[in-house]
């Protein structure tokens, strides 16, 4: 469980992350929608202790999260630009991180074996196409079998075939009782796998509730449409304001 009380986070004089409070649970799967500059990277790297908020308080499995960084092993992240050391190889990566973690008897290898990172594991990562570095950045968010994932548009720049493949361990993950959060601009990959939207506007939230909750009080088919209806109705209150 993540128990996130009233965060907020300036940079200067821009106001990032403004009084959010919500509470994540295993088996959800969490889509964490908003504009550009809503607050969503931000929100993802307080909880990963990357960025501390000004004020409020974030507690993962009842810890506060200022008080150890133990925490960060349940946790698989993928971010949305990964930068590797050019020259080295992919598999010295791995064996890095292997190293780093020290779990190498917990080791979650499906998605390296269906992505076949293994016919390029001798090429150096800067020699690699920004969807080949994709599939290794997946490959090591899932490898340690997280509680946790946040993932930050996981399937931009996958080939279809990668994306479904990844779209597919998400939900099995999900089934298995982790708790994931995503951000994703391409809202028809997040309908498969979404339980639940966040949907963050300048730095607030503007609401938290389940797919079922959104799709019948937007009464449209999809989340794409359910958005959309969403961003209309907050730009017609704002124009009139």
């Amino acid at each position: 469980m993540i128990k996130i009380q009233n965060i907020t986070k300036i940079y200067n004089k821009l106001t990032a992350l403004n009084n959010v409070s919500v509470n994540l649970f295993p088996t959800q799967s969490i889509a964490l929608i908003g504009p550009n500059g809503s607050g969503k990277s931000t929100l993802m790297k307080c909880i990963l202790g990357l960025v501390f908020p000004d004020k409020g308080t974030i507690e993962v499995h009842g810890e506060k999260i200022t008080i150890s960084e133990n925490y960060r092993k349940i946790i698989g992240y993928m971010p949305q630009i990964v930068r590797f050391p050019d020259n080295m190889k992919v598999q010295q990566l791995f064996n890095m991180i292997q190293d780093i973690r020290n779990e190498k008897n917990k080791i979650d290898n499906e998605l390296f074996e269906q992505f076949e990172i293994g016919t390029f594991i001798n090429k150096p990562l800067g020699a690699l196409s920004g969807g080949m570095k994709q599939k290794v950045n997946a490959a090591l968010a899932f490898m340690f079998e997280p509680d946790i994932l946040i993932l930050d548009e996981p399937t931009a720049g996958l080939d279809p075939l990668s994306a479904e493949l990844l779209k597919e361990k998400i939900k099995k993950e999900k089934e298995r009782g982790k708790l994931i959060i995503i951000s994703s601009h391409i809202l028809a990959d997040l309908e498969e796998i979404t339980t639940h939207v966040i949907y963050l506007i300048d730095g607030e939230l503007e609401f938290f509730k389940s797919m079922e909750s959104l799709i019948k009080d937007t009464d449209t088919p999809n989340l794409s449409k359910a958005i959309a209806k969403i961003m209309t109705e907050i730009k017609v209150i704002h124009e009139n304001n």
